[in-house]
């Protein structure tokens, strides 16, 4: 699925990332350790940014939830929104992409991706013939 918000003209790579800065799942154009090194990375920009709510309101940053981070460079943008609880997804694009598509792409891509971010995960010793 993170295949398709990089099918646009100037979109580059997607991954998707825990909290803790691991990595959960990447595009076809990234290879794994540039996709692991770089989750860990964008963990840490979350982190920051979210610690920065206090600057755009005076209410508490528990109360000011985290929704997206740009960062924009000569050359290009990284783009990480929320994706769940404890998941971001992360979007690096060239500097003459559409960035409001790239978002509104992302944003289909998450709510596609809700259902299974927050599934339950398997019970031990099941067997998929409907029991335990």
């Amino acid at each position: 699925m993170l295949d398709e918000v990089v099918k646009m003209p100037e979109a580059r790579h997607a991954i998707l990332l825990s909290s803790d800065g691991m990595l959960r799942a990447r595009s076809a154009g990234i290879d794994r350790d540039e996709a692991e090194r770089q989750a860990a990375a964008l963990s840490g920009l979350q982190s920051i940014s979210r610690s920065t709510a206090e600057f755009c309101t005076h209410q508490n940053q528990q109360d000011t939830p985290w929704r997206q981070t740009l960062v924009e460079f000569a050359h290009g943008y990284v783009f990480l929104i929320a994706a769940g609880p404890g998941a971001y997804l992360a979007v690096s694009a060239t500097a003459d992409v559409d960035m409001e598509a790239v978002t509104y792409r992302m944003q289909k891509l998450v709510d596609r991706l809700g259902k299974e971010l927050t599934s339950p995960p398997r019970q031990a010793g099941w067997h998929g013939t409907g029991t335990p």
